[in-house]
């Protein structure tokens, strides 16, 4: 990628572009079929999309090297006022190209390539109030995104939006990879595979495999101010958008002018090329923070998983967790083996009782008794570790709103520059103040109340240089690039499940999640669990060597080390990759995968010349060879491999591990072999 000055300024060309299908083609008596309106193609002619108007009804469609991805879909609204997708005529259209590099802060590569065509077409209803929306399209090579804008008009001030009626009509025969959506458990689910025309109403983003091997996704980006998308099934495959609930009874409120988010949908002939796909950053708004130089991605241990083992609570008494003398233990363990942070869950009021669903007795600007966050912030520091924050809310979401300034106030003062947040209660019972008194309100985990309280929560941090890993929290839809400090989140079935959850997750569910959660951004997975070992001794269903390929293929740019120390010393061999596996990446791709079977990732560090690499299957084991022609060419690695043992098996035999080293070149090829349930993980160092 280059990186000169010039390029990296890039060229943002405004321009009509003549081989746009940009005609106005309204004649009378034109409304027998489809007319095509608009139509736009990425920039290698790979993709064209075009905008159809039928009898004034407006769809869109999809194709790909001239096949049909995406058949006619629908476009449009039901307003509180009247539906918004019919009798629409074309008041004027615009293009545009644009072609730039921009950096990273931090993320999966440093350097991202933004090129995409783009037409915005303006439509009008012909009859009745004579509302106004824009439609846009941008036409990426591996994708595009489509999104409304509600323009400032004459007697509408704002719209009151009872449904969006934007559809995704599949052409090919696909098989869907899903979770459910409108359930109790928000994003908690494993991922389920069927075929397309039996999926019921689910999350995004949505995974699909045609027949003939093409991979698509659909989600959505820059998710502000509005209502997260499900997808319900109407008929066959065609999926039609049914936004999150609100009290209110409508699903979004807004002032114009406003942009609605981005309907997103990624193509690729293969699994990996949706992963290394930056379409969902690109159609994020450039980091509006400025310098975030104070976001520190980085590793961490913490007061959790023994809490998720119920050797110790979060409550105060005998087995509290977060005490003074158990928090500078971990500190110390943390500054000897080179981690920066330590998770304290447990450390302020309100968890004594049932705080599920009711943290009104949470305080986040004292901490308990037993508890000196002053001096263990102190003592840390010395060490060069530094305290991360909790908060949990238990869905009382106002009554923490009502202390965040004071509680981000507390962080800032004591130098923790980082938190993670909790939202734990059942979707749908996220409680929110009736204005008119009485009994509360109750919202969704991913409704616009939500979006709207993430994104303050977000900036009010950002102004103090605090970053944020909110779990149960609203999806990711890329806003970490405006908000760099939006540093990760949980949003999928965690490693907890592994401590007490009937099933545990199986081993084919991580590699779902490449291909599926991690689509939409960094998951804080918390991987690292060497004991192996859940709640009464419950089997982890993986191998040793396959915990550490985790720390690559599940991308965060903060990871946990989520054992108790005592077993990282246990398992010192093991231990050492986690000790070294980077964080922050210069690159990364994906060598091969398919979903649900099997995925080998590789990342280069940005602060050094190495390589990591992790590779990861389902119960089946697998032989994959692999090229290392990523690497470095006329320079000898010195290739640190952890690798399951002869008779691993993620059932009978997962602690069978071996590491060994040897010397390797571009040139050289390697073989995989991964037990059934089983990894490999490799550090590539120059020698």
């Amino acid at each position: 990628m280059p990186t000169t000055p010039q390029y990296l300024h890039a060229c943002s060309m405004r321009r009509r572009l003549p081989w746009l299908a940009l005609s106005l083609l309204l004649a009378a008596g034109a409304w027998a079929e489809p007319l095509t309106v608009a139509s736009v193609e990425s920039p290698g002619r790979v993709l064209r999309v075009s905008l159809q108007l039928d009898g004034g009804n407006p769809s869109y469609r999809v194709e790909r090297l001239g096949d049909t991805v995406v058949a006619e879909s629908r476009l449009g609204f039901q307003l509180r006022d009247g539906r918004l997708d019919r009798d629409l005529a074309v008041l004027g259209q615009t293009a545009r190209s644009v072609d730039e590099t921009w950096e990273q802060p931090w993320g999966e590569r440093r350097f991202v390539r933004n090129h995409y065509n783009e037409v915005v077409v303006q439509l009008g209803e012909r009859s009745g109030a004579g509302r106004r929306i824009d439609v846009v399209l941008r036409v990426f090579d591996d994708g595009l995104g489509l999104r409304y804008h509600f323009p400032q008009q004459p007697g509408m001030d704002e719209a009151i939006i009872d449904e969006e009626l934007t559809e995704f009509a599949i052409a090919p025969a696909a098989t869907a990879w899903w979770i459910p959506a409108g359930e109790a458990i928000h994003y908690e689910y494993l991922y389920r595979r069927t075929p397309l025309d039996q999926v019921p109403l689910v999350h995004t983003p949505i995974t699909l495999r045609s027949g003939d091997g093409l991979h698509v996704a659909i989600h959505e980006a820059a998710l502000v101010d509005y209502a997260g998308m499900w997808l319900r099934r109407t008929d066959g495959q065609r999926l039609r958008a049914q936004l999150s609930p609100a009290a209110e009874g409508w699903k979004v409120r807004r002032s114009l002018p406003f942009d609605t988010p981005w309907r997103t949908v990624q193509i690729s002939d293969r699994a990996g090329g949706l992963v290394e796909s930056d379409l969902i950053l690109n159609l994020n708004e450039p980091n509006a923070l400025g310098d975030v130089g104070w976001v520190k991605p980085s590793k961490y241990l913490g007061m959790w998983w023994s809490m998720h083992l119920d050797r110790e609570s979060w409550a105060t008494g005998p087995r509290h967790a977060a005490t003074t003398a158990k928090t500078r233990k971990v500190i110390d363990f943390a500054a000897a083996h080179g981690f920066r942070g330590v998770l304290v869950e447990g450390w302020n009021p309100g968890w004594d009782g049932n705080w599920v669903g009711n943290g009104y007795d949470f305080d986040f600007t004292r901490p308990t008794a037993d508890f000196d966050i002053q001096a263990l912030s102190a003592y840390g520091a010395k060490k060069g570790v530094h305290l991360i924050g909790h908060h949990e809310t238990g869905c009382a979401v106002e009554h923490y709103e009502d202390q965040l300034d004071a509680a981000l106030d507390l962080y800032a003062s004591l130098g923790v520059d980082a938190f993670k947040s909790g939202y734990v209660c059942d979707d749908g019972q996220v409680d929110r103040r009736n204005p008119a008194g009485g009994a509360l309100w109750r919202e969704w985990h991913d409704g616009q109340f939500m979006a709207r309280h993430h994104l303050k929560v977000v900036q009010e941090a950002a102004r103090r240089h605090i970053a944020v890993n909110p779990h149960e929290p609203i999806k990711d839809t890329g806003l970490r690039r405006t908000y760099p400090n939006w540093i990760s989140r949980e949003g999928a079935r965690g490693m907890e499940y592994n401590a007490w959850g009937q099933p545990p997750n199986p081993p084919e569910h991580e590699v779902n999640l490449v291909f599926t959660r991690l689509l939409a951004g960094p998951m804080d997975y918390t991987p690292g669990i060497l004991s192996l070992k859940g709640r009464g001794g419950q089997p982890i269903p993986s191998t040793l060597a396959r915990q550490l390929a985790l720390y690559v293929a599940i991308y965060s740019p903060i990871q946990m080390a989520a054992d108790l120390p005592e077993h990282y010393l246990q398992h010192r061999q093991a231990f050492r990759f986690i000790e070294d596996v980077a964080v922050d990446w210069d690159d990364s791709r994906v060598l091969n995968g398919e979903v649900g079977d099997y995925a080998t990732l590789v990342r280069k560090d940005r602060h050094s010349r190495d390589w990591f690499l992790g590779s990861i299957t389902d119960e089946h084991g697998r032989v994959l060879p692999v090229s290392l022609g990523f690497l470095e060419p006329g320079v000898r690695y010195r290739a640190e491999i952890y690798r399951d043992g002869d008779g691993a098996d993620f059932r009978s035999n997962p602690f069978a591990f071996v590491r060994e080293t040897r010397e390797v070149t571009s040139a050289d090829a390697l073989t995989l072999v991964l037990a059934p349930g089983g990894g490999q993980a490799i550090r590539f160092v120059p020698l």
